[in-house]
């Protein structure tokens, strides 16, 4: 029997859980036993009687339920004390992010743990159930726009009234990602007219496909890009698409952000002189906050006000939708505790593409090239 526990989230302004009474029900034949930590799925509205009635255990105790548990899932990183706790060959799961939290890769090392992190496991058609990043990002995505649309002082759509007409709200979306085209999807939905600025061209067919107008550069430069994410661009071509950029967030009434670079600080895409063009009362969300933010002026979980324009800095959108945010992790989990699985035992196969590309440490040794390079560098 394979005990699979499930702390509480302890991170500021997270509300979901990882694991959903739902899935452990549709687990149940495969010779696993859960050990849920008291009021674990609360702020997403799973509560412990519903875990119970799927056979779960609660336990009251955090430190006992890592030292009794064979793998340990979670949203977020447990802290450095959490990770001692475990057993010696156990197994955490969880979005790592090594390169932003290094504390992680040596607490793993010192209890010789396996570390799988979430956020890497590889882009390929077989593993599209166990992507954790989309699903979270498309429910971010939906969220931008209607925090964006909260704060704005107007409609969004095209109203006839008796007073006259309202125009409809201008909405201009950088990156057209998967959190990028929920915006896009969204924003329509609401009655806005919606501009889409995206470096890789080959996104236009899906920004107009949605009814978005699509922002091009028209520089001759062929755009190259790696693992899905655009690399080496010209100095040129950056400085012809922030002039372009530029006229469009002038107009705009709300602009979503929602660049980022794995491992990386977020690209600066607002900056101080865009903002000061900006109409009072127009809105800004920052997607990429929480690594540093494409607006000059966003601070992580704060509103913050400069020269009339609200620019809104949440750092956990998903967590803003728990219940369905963590229904889709869970249902993601469930999918690599699946592939992880064979015979009933946890088979930690670095040959296999999907493992491979997301285990960082195996019993204590970092073996992730991106670790390897990390050390010599």
């Amino acid at each position: 029997m394979i005990k699979i526990g499930v702390p509480k989230e302890t991170k500021p302004f997270e509300r979901r859980v990882c694991m959903t009474p739902e899935i452990i029900k549709q687990l149940n034949n495969k010779d696993l036993e859960f050990l849920i930590e008291k009021d674990a799925g609360k702020l997403s509205y799973y509560y412990d009687n519903k875990y119970t009635q799927v056979e779960a255990k609660i336990e009251e105790n955090t430190q006992a339920l890592y030292q009794n548990s064979d793998v340990i899932i979670k949203v977020n990183a447990p802290s450095s004390t959490e990770i001692s706790w475990m057993k010696k060959g156990s197994t955490l799961i969880c979005l790592a992010f090594p390169t932003i939290n290094t504390e992680i890769v040596l607490s793993a090392e010192k209890a010789e743990i396996n570390l799988i992190a979430l956020e890497s496991i590889p882009r390929i058609s077989r593993a599209q159930k166990m992507d954790i990043l989309s699903s979270q990002a498309n429910l971010a995505g939906y969220k931008a726009v209607l925090i964006g649309a909260a704060e704005l002082g107007k409609v969004f759509p095209m109203l006839m009234t008796a007073a006259g007409t309202i125009k409809p709200a201008n909405v201009v979306i950088m990156g057209a990602g998967v959190a990028g085209l929920q915006a896009i999807a969204t924003a329509k939905r609401l009655g806005a007219i919606v501009h889409v600025s995206d470096v890789r061209p080959e996104t236009k067919e899906q920004v107009e496909s949605l009814g978005a107008k699509f922002i091009e550069v028209n520089v001759d430069e062929k755009v190259s890009t790696e693992g899905g994410y655009v690399k080496n661009l010209s100095p040129e071509y950056l400085a012809k698409q922030k002039e372009i950029i530029s006229k469009f967030v002038a107009q705009a009434d709300l602009v979503i952000t929602t660049a980022l670079i794995p491992g990386k600080k977020a690209p600066v895409l607002i900056t101080i002189e865009m903002l000061e063009n900006m109409k009072p009362g127009s809105v800004i969300v920052d997607m990429a906050v929480e690594q540093g933010g494409n607006c000059e002026k966003s601070k992580v979980n704060e509103k913050v006000e400069y020269n009339g324009v609200t620019i809104i800095g949440e750092s956990n959108l998903p967590s803003l939708a728990a219940l369905n945010a963590s229904d889709l992790f869970a249902k993601n989990i469930q999918a690599l505790i699946l592939h992880l699985l064979k015979d009933n035992v946890f088979n930690i196969d670095e040959t296999d593409e999907i493992t491979k590309g997301c285990l960082l440490i195996k019993n204590g040794n970092p073996i992730h090239p991106s670790l390897k390079l990390n050390q010599t560098t």
